[in-house]
């Protein structure tokens, strides 16, 4: 495995570049040649959590391509909510792909990223050659819109209903680093505690996180809080494709003390999954797998890529 100095290093080496696509701009690092991989990252993050991915990923001979998403970094960060929807940001991919002359790829994201990708290969299947999501799991269409169904099941102070109101747009900023590393999910009792920043996580060191915080300190976590906010409407605008599957070669991963899977059912990817070529559950890992367990993700993607 690299280190994470190493990692860092690499990653400092990237050149970035601006890349129009639907009338905004994603900041995009590439590295490599061959199969193009799209890595798509999560909340709070940027194109930078998969610095582990990117050196491993090339050197096997893929085209590896990291946007930070809309909303996020050096990308176009749009200040209407609705301009965050589902079908609005797998446009944005398939735009990027456009723009780099590329008729498909292998997409693979984490978190919100992985959200994205499972949309991704139903509203423009012909532009996904194969499909793999960390931490959140592709799950039928809810039969209710899903903002209520969790309200229900989690209350009013569960993060996603939190993030509905203005009041984390401020509280996250707050304290970025407070923010960033905090091990709970943020909420308004989280908002009024004082939880301290520390300790740090192992995986991340003090300059990885100086660049997290030195990004979302300049644009703050807005852009980010506007996916949540569409979690009703994309419901609305997924109607016309109930009942679809992921039927391009796919793979799912997630730490075994992944809050994510208390809420997310992660038994019914048959369901969804119809060419399902690996499910892993790394013991003993959290929500941050690709940056916690490089090693294992690395592998784990290798694999998959491999059976192509």
């Amino acid at each position: 495995m690299a280190t994470d100095s190493t990692a860092l290093a690499a990653w400092e080496k990237l050149v970035p570049r601006q890349v129009a696509t639907n009338g905004i701009e994603l900041r995009t690092y590439e590295a490599g040649e061959g199969t193009p991989v799209v890595l798509c990252h999560g909340f709070p993050e940027l194109a930078f959590s998969w610095r582990h991915q990117i050196t491993p990923l090339a050197e096997a001979g893929h085209h590896v391509i990291v946007p930070d998403l809309r909303g996020y970094g050096g990308s176009s960060r749009p200040a209407d909510p609705v301009a965050y929807d589902i079908v609005t940001l797998c446009a944005d991919l398939a735009g990027l792909l456009d723009a780099l002359g590329l008729a498909d790829a292998v997409f693979v994201g984490h978190d919100w990223g992985a959200v994205v990708v499972w949309h991704m290969a139903l509203l423009h299947p012909d532009r996904v050659r194969a499909v793999a999501g960390l931490s959140v799991p592709p799950a039928p269409r809810a039969p209710v819109p899903p903002l209520g169904i969790l309200r229900s099941r989690m209350g009013e102070d569960f993060y996603i209903n939190w993030f509905q109101t203005p009041e984390p747009e401020t509280a996250l900023r707050a304290d970025v680093r407070r923010t960033l590393l905090s091990r709970q999910a943020p909420t308004a009792a989280w908002a009024a505690g004082g939880e301290p920043a520390e300790p740090r996580y192992g995986w991340l060191t003090e300059d990885e996180l100086a660049l997290y915080v030195e990004t979302f300190e300049a644009t703050g976590f807005t852009g980010g809080l506007n996916y949540y906010r569409n979690i009703d409407r994309n419901w609305q605008l997924m109607e016309p494709l109930d009942g679809r599957t992921v039927d391009q070669p796919s793979f799912f991963a997630i730490g075994s003390k992944d809050p994510v899977g208390r809420f997310s059912a992660t038994d019914r990817l048959d369901r969804v999954l119809t060419d399902q070529r690996g499910h892993l559950v790394l013991d003993g890992a959290g929500h941050w797998i690709q940056q916690q367990c490089p090693d294992e993700i690395n592998a784990a993607l290798l694999d998959f890529l491999g059976t192509l």
